[in-house]
């Protein structure tokens, strides 16, 4: 069984970034993957054994998604350059392609699962809501679900027998067990505790601990309760049971190790920037350690054999795709790329404790430095000891860089996650605030000369930061941001319109005050320094219409500032589109920093050793 979930790869400009090979379920020498075709991402073929691979996909804009089937099939998700498609797939060895499932509407991808047995579900977000679609590989697809609620496809057990559906981890209905014919088996709540499900085991498998009757079909659960994550499985008639020797005090995530009857589980625990691997065996009771080099482990997944696949990465090795056994994977080349740079981690006092940071100093010169704060994406997300070609170039260039985990940061614990007391975003920035003084405090920034830098939603805090405290800011640039909070929600999706709902405690109609407090564009006419906005016109996350209506606080308010449009969504696969924003964004912050890069230019392309 492969269990599919959406990923992206082109963080930065680095669409070279390697991403985990998916495996054959019946030859573990045949591998599918997303890698680099002159800038952009396609699919790609490889089989071991022969040491061949052909590239799969050539589409203008690039391909992300893949899977494989039993049958050695690959899946490939085919969507135009605003993110709508729908599944095809092709033999692995070639010839035609062709839809994967028939009367399955188009729509952004909302999760795959792939059986053994050549049951396949496809879950898909189209203009009428989420829907989800069973069938076989070529054949028609029958709906057992239709909902305008927010909700993607986890997974398919391996006899098709129940369907996994997640929606918001905190939510009424944060896991729903469906049968075939749309009924629902059980229903998991996150009211009290969030709740999401990792998977379904590869096969009836024994259930851990006293309850150890045969034939159990077992779904992977995750549960945050008092201030920690903890392990579970659930199944039928028996309902959730948490595992007490198994819980962890920072996000993590797992994923059952195929093979028939399997009962181990490989663990991945963000924690304070870094990651480590576990193995949990369910039926001893056993938690263990996974050895891999201090750094960050950005995926990681289980072989039938008991290696296991992983990409890893510091702040000075580019990411790449290694496996414990040292066995070869398709995109494990070594790369010559430019090191600039001391980093070091800075801890910063805070109301809810310290705030951690990255920070990278150029190697050649003493500081204090001009200064950029590299704003991560998320919230839920965190930077990472892990190499970022942007941090890189700056540097390079002479400038000091600060990558901030904010409050509202994963990786910290629950705790962390949930704190938002001073108000949505305003907790963001009072962090960015303290982290300033901090560096400047130190030597390491130098006064007059900080900027802030951020994408989505770093880009929203960039914008609500130069707005709320002008006088601290020197220079900004904000990508395909959050720019106006009411107008966003009336044109995002319904994934996203939740977690608004669920962060400012309603709707725009029920609770307007909230939006207006956490929305840049309330404080945009309050700027005073340079202010670049890169927007998308085709992004469903940060749509074009909330960017206009903020645009058009900054024209009333004669605010000084440059706008650079592109033809594409949130994510886009084409480097070029990449480096045309970061080339743009270095030449803004070179004007806008003193003793900054003036027309600086991103490190060349990586070239193979």
């Amino acid at each position: 069984m492969t269990a599919f979930s959406p990923r992206t790869v082109t963080r930065g400009y680095g669409v070279y970034r390697p991403v985990l090979p998916v495996t054959s379920p019946r030859n573990p020498d045949r591998m599918v993957y997303t890698g680099d075709a002159d800038g952009r991402c396609e699919i790609f073929t490889w089989d071991r054994s022969s040491g061949g691979g052909r590239q799969l996909t050539d589409r203008p804009h690039g391909t992300l998604l893949c899977a494989i089937d039993g049958d050695e099939a690959v899946w490939w998700f085919d969507e135009d350059r605003g993110g709508s498609g729908g599944w095809r797939t092709q033999d692995f060895d070639g010839g035609p392609d062709r839809p994967a499932l028939l009367d399955v509407p188009c729509g952004r991808p909302a999760g795959l699962a792939l059986t053994e047995r050549g049951t396949v579900a496809v879950g898909i977000r189209g203009s009428g809501g989420f829907s989800v679609h069973l069938g076989r590989r070529g054949g028609r697809g029958t709906p057992v679900l239709r909902t305008t609620d927010s909700a993607t496809l986890c997974d398919l057990a391996p006899d098709g027998g129940l369907l996994a559906v997640t929606g918001p981890a905190h939510s009424a209905r944060a896991v729903t067990l469906l049968t075939p014919d749309g009924s629902t088996a059980a229903v998991l709540s996150g009211t009290r505790e969030r709740t999401w499900a990792l998977g379904f085991a590869p096969a009836p498998t024994p259930p851990p601990g006293p309850r150890g009757t045969s034939g159990h079909t077992l779904l992977l659960v995750m549960r945050e309760r008092a201030g920690r994550y903890h392990l579970g499985v659930w199944s039928p008639g028996a309902g959730l049971e948490l595992l007490p020797w198994c819980s962890f005090d920072t996000e993590t995530t797992a994923r059952w190790y195929p093979g028939p009857g399997s009962a181990r589980v490989l663990l991945r625990q963000d924690r304070h920037g870094r990651s480590r691997l576990f193995t949990a065996d369910l039926e001893r009771g056993e938690l263990t350690p996974v050895p891999t080099p201090e750094g960050s482990i950005l995926a990681a997944s289980p072989t039938a054999g008991g290696d296991v696949h992983y990409i890893w990465t510091d702040a000075v090795t580019v990411p790449r795709a290694m496996s414990l056994s040292g066995a070869p994977l398709p995109g494990q080349s070594q790369w010559r790329v430019p090191r600039f740079g001391h980093r070091r981690d800075l801890w910063t006092p805070g109301p809810d404790g310290p705030v951690h940071t990255f920070v990278t100093t150029p190697a050649d010169r003493p500081g204090p430095y001009p200064l950029v704060l590299l704003v991560h994406g998320g919230p839920a997300d965190h930077d990472r000891d892990a190499y970022d070609p942007m941090v890189q170039t700056l540097v390079g260039s002479g400038l000091a860089v600060a990558r901030v985990n904010y409050r509202g940061s994963t990786g910290y614990g629950p705790r962390w996650r949930s704190a938002y007391s001073e108000g949505v975003g305003h907790t963001q920035v009072a962090d960015l605030v303290r982290v300033r003084a901090d560096l400047l405090e130190r030597g390491i920034g130098r006064p007059g000369a900080v900027g802030l830098c951020g994408t989505s939603w770093g880009g929203y805090l960039t914008l609500l930061a130069m707005g709320t405290r002008p006088g601290l800011w020197d220079v900004g640039v904000a990508i395909k941001p959050l720019a106006d909070c009411a107008t966003a929600f009336r044109h995002s999706t319904p994934a996203l319109q939740a977690l608004d709902t669920s962060l400012f405690g309603g709707t725009p109609d029920e609770v307007p005050g909230a939006y207006a407090h956490a929305s840049p564009s309330s404080y945009a006419a309050a700027i005073r320094s340079p202010l670049l906005v890169v927007a998308a016109r085709r992004d469903a996350k940060c749509p074009p219409e909330q960017i206009e209506a903020y645009l058009a606080v900054l024209r009333a308010g004669g605010v000084p500032h440059e706008v650079m449009w592109l033809d594409s969504g949130h994510d886009g696969y084409d480097g070029a589109d990449h480096l045309a924003v970061i080339r743009r964004s270095l030449a803004f912050l070179g004007g806008g920093l003193p003793s900054g890069p003036d027309q600086a230019e991103p490190p060349p392309p990586p070239e193979r050793r």
